[in-house]
């Protein structure tokens, strides 16, 4: 089943402003890749990929 973290964001417009953002992370030590989630803004959701 799905999560609803976003959807306890939506009260009115703030709710709109954010996205929910999933990135592949490889880990330094054992260069196994993981998971980084992230709750930001819409704004700011390009640059947190990079």
């Amino acid at each position: 089943m799905a999560k609803k973290a976003v959807a306890t964001l939506q009260t009115g417009n703030a709710g709109r402003n954010h996205t929910k953002c999933i990135k592949m992370v490889k880990s330094p030590k054992t260069g196994a890749y993981f998971f980084q989630e992230e709750i930001v803004e819409n704004e700011k959701a390009l640059a947190y990929f990079k």
